[in-house]
């Protein structure tokens, strides 16, 4: 019985924490080498076209990674032929290695602020992308597989008003 109750608590704090989210998709990437020109696409339609969300790239990396940072260049393509292109670096490692992000095993999850306070304010198709744009030092070319990510996610969470 009470170890059906300590299940029962923990599925309750995991569904609680999550209700606020809106989209969660994740695309794996083939055998862990994310190749330069390889663009992942997200498609999200909203039904809010009023609330404000917060957006998040999600990277799952192995021990193959070699970095301690990650590149990306995200774009968001509107409905409406708008469209908003951003280069991002995001901190992969501490000053000694060890990789940021939670999980227990050899893979670690990453949870990485793209944008925050965003609406979605015309309704239809918003594409979001996102390419890894990694290069050595001096090297103008880019780095063509990118070895340990295994997986690119979106999240995109609405925030939760206080009424």
């Amino acid at each position: 019985m009470r170890k059906l109750i300590i299940v029962f608590i923990v599925f309750i704090t995991f569904t609680a924490c999550n209700n606020n989210v809106v989209f969660d998709v994740y695309k794996p990437i083939d055998s862990a080498k994310w190749n330069k020109d390889s663009i992942l696409t997200f498609t999200y339609n909203p039904t809010d076209t009023i609330s404000k969300n917060n957006i998040y790239i999600n990277i799952r990396n192995n021990k193959e990674y070699q970095y301690s940072n990650l590149f990306l260049i995200v774009g968001i393509n509107f409905p409406n032929n708008y469209q908003v292109v951003d280069t991002l670096e995001y901190e992969m490692a501490d000053a000694q290695g060890k990789f940021l992000g939670t999980g227990f095993t050899d893979i670690k999850e990453n949870k990485l602020e793209y944008k925050t306070n965003v609406t979605f304010p015309t309704e239809g198709n918003y594409e979001i992308t996102v390419q890894q744009a990694m290069r050595k030092s001096g090297d103008v070319d880019g780095i063509k597989l990118l070895k340990g990510v295994t997986d690119v996610g979106l999240q995109i969470e609405k925030i939760a008003t206080n009424d």
